[in-house]
This record gives C-alpha cells, sequence and structure tokens, in this order.
C-alpha cells in the first residue's frame, strides 16, 4: 500500500524550516500570492521577538524577513487567543522599525513593513477570512471592516499614509469554508487543513509538497512535531470545552453567576485533566502551565 504523504503544518514550519535559505521559496510563494507581486527574501532578520523559546511550543511563531526592495515582512501565526494581539501586532511592527534603522539616520531612512497574522481564533466579528488594512481592516472580498481611530486625521504629511504606516492581513484561517481555486484560496486551504493537492500550480505550495513532508524529518523531528500538535489540539479543546459545560451550567439554574460558575468549574476541572493527559505525553511543566494556567506545584503533584 503506498503511504499518503502528510505535510508539515505551517506555524510548525514557520518556527523550524522555513528560516533555511534552501526553503526560502516556500514562504516566497505565499507571500508572492496574498501581496499581488513577485517577493524575493534576501535574508531573515534576527530580534527578540523570532526567537525560539522552550516555552513557546504552540502558541505564537514569527518569522522576519527583508525582501528585495528593503522592506520587512513579519509572518505570524497565533494559535491561542490573546486579548491585546491588535495591540501585540502593532507593538511587534514598531519594533521592527526600530530594531532596523541605524543610530542617527533620518526618519527618511524608516523602512516600510508586511504584517501577516495568521489566526487559528476568532478576533471577532466580521463576513470574509482575509483581511487588510493600515488604519482600518477591509475584508478582501465582503468589503466589511473595523474602523481603527487615529488622533493625529487632522496632521499635515508629506506623504500618503500607505507610503509610511504598516499594512496588516488577518487570515482569519477557521472561516475559509470553500472550494480552493484561486492560488490564495489553495494556500489558506493548507493553512487550515495541511492538504496540498497534487496538481498545484500556486506559487511556493509545488515546493511544499516537496519539502514539507512529514516523513522526510528524522524521527526526533517527528516526535517534538507530534507533541506540538498534540499541544495544540489540547489548548483548543480546554477552551471550548469549558465554554461549552460553562453555558450547559448556566442555562440549567438560570442564572448569571451560575453560568460564571460553570465556566469556571469546567474550565479547572478540563484543566486538570488535560494537565494529566500533557504529563503522561511528555510535555514539560512549563509548557503545561503556559496551556492550563495550573500550578507548577499542582501540576508536579498529579
Amino acid at each position: 500500500m503506498v503511504q499518503k504523504d502528510r505535510y508539515i503544518r505551517f506555524d510548525w514550519a514557520v518556527k523550524r524550516l522555513l528560516r533555511n535559505k534552501a526553503n526560502f521559496g516556500v514562504l516566497e510563494g505565499f507571500l508572492t500570492v496574498l501581496l499581488g507581486e513577485p517577493i524575493r527574501i534576501v535574508e531573515i532578520l534576527e530580534s527578540e521577538g523570532n526567537q525560539q523559546r522552550e516555552n513557546d511550543k504552540f502558541n505564537r511563531v514569527d518569522i522576519k524577513a527583508r525582501n528585495s526592495k528593503d522592506e520587512i515582512i513579519i509572518v505570524e501565526v497565533q494559535n491561542t487567543r490573546e486579548i491585546y494581539y491588535l495591540e501585540r501586532i502593532l507593538f511587534g511592527v514598531a519594533k521592527a522599525i526600530t530594531e532596523h534603522i541605524e543610530l542617527g539616520e533620518l526618519y527618511s531612512q524608516v523602512k516600510k513593513v508586511y504584517s501577516i497574522s495568521i489566526l487559528y481564533f476568532d478576533i471577532g466579528k466580521g463576513n470574509d477570512y482575509l483581511y487588510h488594512g493600515q488604519n482600518s481592516f477591509v475584508g478582501v472580498h465582503t468589503g466589511d471592516f473595523l474602523e481603527v481611530t487615529t488622533k493625529e486625521k487632522d496632521a499635515i504629511v508629506r506623504k500618503l499614509p500607505a507610503e509610511i504606516f504598516p499594512e496588516y492581513f488577518l487570515i482569519r484561517v477557521n472561516e475559509f469554508n470553500k472550494v480552493a481555486v484561486t492560488p490564495l484560496e489553495e494556500w489558506i486551504e493548507y493553512l487550515k487543513t495541511g492538504i496540498i493537492r497534487p496538481d498545484t500550480k500556486a506559487p511556493g505550495l509545488e515546493e511544499a509538497r516537496r519539502k514539507l513532508i512529514y516523513y522526510n524529518m528524522d524521527r526526533a523531528e517527528q516526535l517534538a512535531y507530534d507533541e506540538h500538535i498534540n499541544a495544540v489540539m489540547i489548548q483548543n479543546d480546554v477552551l471550548s470545552t469549558a465554554a461549552e459545560e460553562g453555558r450547559q451550567e448556566g442555562r440549567q439554574e438560570g442564572r448569571q453567576e451560575g453560568l460564571a460558575e460553570g465556566l469556571e468549574q469546567g474550565k479547572q476541572e478540563k484543566n486538570i485533566e488535560n494537565a494529566r493527559t500533557m504529563k503522561a505525553l511528555n510535555i514539560s511543566s512549563e509548557v503545561i502551565q503556559q496551556v492550563t494556567g495550573l500550578a507548577i506545584k499542582d501540576i508536579e503533584e498529579l
């Protein structure tokens, strides 16, 4: 029986594989499809934001690159909810700008930054799976938007905002529910399902078929990847199950406080159950604490 190819999830590839110059073509293909122009990556830029950390195994993953036009592109994958996510990506863009301007240089040397967030959680209400904007996020296909206010509306500037302000792409992976036809839709399909069709011609995906095959990794890397996927699934299960149990108990009691208590109790019980499961998978106590919020002492006593 011929073994069916299994492809590595994009967040893992960004963390481990796509920083290698030999694999730039995969990321270049995705950026070319998304930005609508040929993108060539010159180098991967290192900073505090995209250093690999032991306790960042499944939540935030990011990579920062410089393209052939000397612009900075930040690609970030976010698996779990974060209350101040928009504020954080704004900070990340600002930090990228300040990191790559030499002391004493004129402000005219500020580089344009593209911030691309691949979100596996619901960031808010909207009808589209792809949002793009600078001072507002507009649905690429539906035109609905979330307005972002600015205090400097009356300021006199010598350049248009589009020439200065960063651009953001919010790819709502979970909202994509259609047959992939365009190259961009094929990429979104891969981001959501890990599926790459065998006849794909989308830039980067054909190369991904060759280089991001799960079985190309050595056994140690496969085990690390499997642990990463387990952690993501457990975290998502904690959030969804706790919320559902809280809603059910709240409805039964018919009181708002019942909802709050049910949510908290359900979440705590599920956290303990998931902590036991993660310990059985030999996931470190520090990672378990990040997922469940339980104290290290309580985790070690399970």
